[in-house]
């Protein structure tokens, strides 16, 4: 067996980056037009960011774009289905961890994961964020770089060993 190169913060950062781009931003630009505009108010997401440009911090805080539920809960699960489309199709990897060389893996056996770790994975995104981000903050500081999610969910995140790209250590 090869040696295992658990991939690291700035790598994984750049694959949800990429993720993002590729999976979430098309998905997002359907359903605001299947949701005729209703989604999310840009004009006040623009308005806010002109406060905050001008140095109007409060003011910007003051009122959030209304979004609605109903279509929000769709993006949401739409991104989650699609990423898990991906991932099964893909060996354990989104597009932006095809693009890096890295994919999800067992935390034990290094092997590919099953549908209850992809499940608690995606779940433990949630306790991620909830920790202000400590969550994912904890791959930068621990050796085998797994986060929350990842503990949660018995996985781990490594470079593909058939692969030479190694971002970071």
């Amino acid at each position: 067996m090869h040696e295992v190169r658990y991939a690291g913060f700035w790598a994984r950062f750049f694959a949800s980056f990429l993720d993002t781009l590729f999976l979430a931003l098309p998905v997002a630009i359907i359903i605001y037009f299947l949701s005729d505009g209703n989604w999310f108010n840009f004009s006040q997401f623009q308005q806010n960011i002109s406060y905050a440009m001008s140095g109007n911090a409060a003011a910007a805080l003051a009122e959030q774009p209304q979004k609605s539920l109903k279509w929000e809960l769709l993006f949401e699960v739409s991104v989650l289905l699609i990423s898990a489309i991906f991932w099964r199709k893909s060996q354990g990897a989104t597009p932006g961890k095809k693009i890096l060389h890295i994919k999800i893996v067992d935390a034990k056996t290094f092997k590919e994961i099953d549908s209850r770790q992809a499940f608690t994975r995606s779940l433990g995104y949630f306790a991620s964020v909830l920790t202000f981000l400590v969550g994912f903050l904890m791959v930068a500081f621990r050796q085998d770089k797994r986060g929350l999610h990842d503990l949660l969910a018995g996985t781990a995140v490594i470079y593909d060993d058939t692969k030479d790209v190694y971002l970071d250590n």
